[in-house]
């Protein structure tokens, strides 16, 4: 049963918190698992937060039915999907398509990113760099380390650190294989993403497109929601041209938010069974105003420091955090709940880590358990 939006130009309907929940799971497969492929879902969502190598195999299992980890290692193989920076100047498992087309969208913000190196770029010709670091990794895919002492050489005064971070700024660098691969992985070795493709990148075009994929796998959304996730600015313009196909709401707060015609909105009371999300996951950063997936109480709650744990949705919302440790052959997967769960909760919970340790390791056993291992301090 979908929400009842009834509204008027003048007066936008307003969506409750829990109706922006569920129409965000459903749209990020959340909601229901997807019988879709691997390289299909990774599409759909717009890439996959890809920071650490095993987040993008969590996020998949947590959306698709009968994933196996295999099949996307298989299509990384087959450089089909890649390891990139992009959105956010963060790390980004995408289909090739996407990584020729969606990097050249956020060029110039990557290279926005310089300024912050100019101290440590002083008498470095940013043009000459970019040529010297293209035609090294272009040879040969090159370690950081390796790239480093290369450019290094070229400006002995530079900062090591700065001349590897506008390489990666300058230039859409790709992670090649092994690095990310289900079971293997290795050290980080970059080449460009056209020469790991054998084809050039698209032309860069307007964002319009980019817009309504995202309003087709985080919306509804404001403009601050796709800016936040998107990394630039100034797209109110691009928003603007698009009103006339949109359909606009309003949230609790009085923002307005932008949704396609015909994406789902489900029921705000439709069930939301618990989901096991990695460390870094698409629904709980794809936003400016997170509040649809992560409760004010338990803002910033999925980590310490620099430690970032995997996040439990519990009725839809981030409620609890898990992690895994080895004992011998057995997989302990902690659950630490951030409130009160009910026995019925605790046992969904239980039965989605079973579900999931069966999968997502290799270990003869499994022991979940519920528990702290993280002190907040309050």
């Amino acid at each position: 049963m979908a929400t009842k939006t009834h509204r008027t130009a003048a007066h936008p309907a307003v969506l409750p918190v829990r109706a922006l929940n569920r129409a965000t799971l459903d749209r990020q497969l959340l909601l229901h698992r997807s019988p879709m492929s691997a390289k299909d879902a990774v599409a759909h969502l717009v890439g996959l937060q890809a920071q650490n190598t095993k987040p993008p195999y969590f996020q998949l299992y947590a959306r698709l039915a009968d994933f196996d980890p295999a099949e996307l290692s298989a299509l990384m193989e087959a450089r089909e999907v890649v390891r990139i920076v992009t959105l956010r100047s963060t790390l980004h498992t995408h289909t090739a398509d996407d990584a020729l087309t969606l990097r050249p969208l956020v060029q110039a913000a990557r290279e926005r990113e310089l300024k912050g190196f100019r101290r440590g770029l002083e008498g470095v010709d940013l043009e000459r760099l970019a040529t010297v670091a293209e035609e090294l990794v272009r040879e040969r895919p090159r370690p950081v380390g390796e790239l480093r002492g290369e450019l290094l050489a070229h400006w002995p005064e530079a900062d090591p650190l700065a001349l590897t971070a506008a390489a990666r700024c300058l230039l859409p660098l790709v992670q090649v294989t092994p690095r990310g691969l289900w079971g293997r992985s290795g050290q980080v070795a970059l080449t460009t993403v056209e020469h790991w493709l054998g084809r050039p990148a698209a032309p860069v075009g307007e964002l319009d497109a980019t817009v309504l994929r995202y309003l087709g796998a985080f919306g509804p959304a404001s403009v601050m929601d796709f800016q936040s996730w998107a990394g630039l600015t100034r797209t109110k313009e691009v928003f603007e041209r698009l009103r006339p196909g949109l359909l606009t709401f309003r949230d609790e707060r009085g923002v307005e938010l932008f949704d396609l015609p015909d994406a789902p909105r489900p029921d705000p009371d439709t069930p939301a069974p618990p989901r096991f999300l990695p460390e870094f996951d698409n629904v709980l950063l794809g936003h400016a105003d997170r509040a649809r997936v992560i409760p004010e109480v338990n803002k910033g709650r999925n980590g310490k420091g620099n430690q970032t744990y995997g996040s439990v949705l519990v009725d839809g919302f981030l409620d609890a955090l898990w992690r895994v440790d080895r004992e011998g052959g057995t997989a302990i997967l902690t659950v630490q709940p951030l409130r009160k769960a009910s026995h019925a909760q605790r046992t969904e919970i239980t039965e989605e880590a079973a579900r999931m340790l069966a999968v997502m390791t290799d270990a003869e056993d499994h022991d979940i358990r519920f528990g702290a291992f993280l002190d907040f301090g309050d």
